[in-house]
């Protein structure tokens, strides 16, 4: 399977939970990792963006590209309201 067509499977999966809660984990280098819980704000043809659950004011929006997905630079877990596991990305 050609990694463009893996590439807009993984965006297919992701738009059917458009606005649903998602746990997120994010390899940021040098044995840094990043978890935080969000929702899944809207996807584009070469991104999506995930909008952080924070208290504060200020509204926090991160961005990945579906290739982050596919490396497993980035982990996502679509979960419903309860926090259950509905979907997870993984093993593309």
């Amino acid at each position: 399977m050609s990694a463009r067509n893996v590439l807009n499977r993984i965006k297919s999966e992701l738009e059917e939970y458009v606005g649903s809660k998602v746990r997120l984990t994010a390899n940021q280098g040098r044995k840094k990792v990043m978890r935080a819980e969000g929702i899944l704000e809207k996807t584009y043809p070469n991104i999506f963006v995930v909008r952080l659950n924070e208290d504060s004011e200020a509204v926090k929006r991160l961005s990945y590209c579906y290739a982050d997905v596919l490396t497993n630079s980035v982990q996502l877990t679509i979960c419903d309201d309860r926090g259950e596991t509905l979907f997870k990305c993984a093993n593309y």
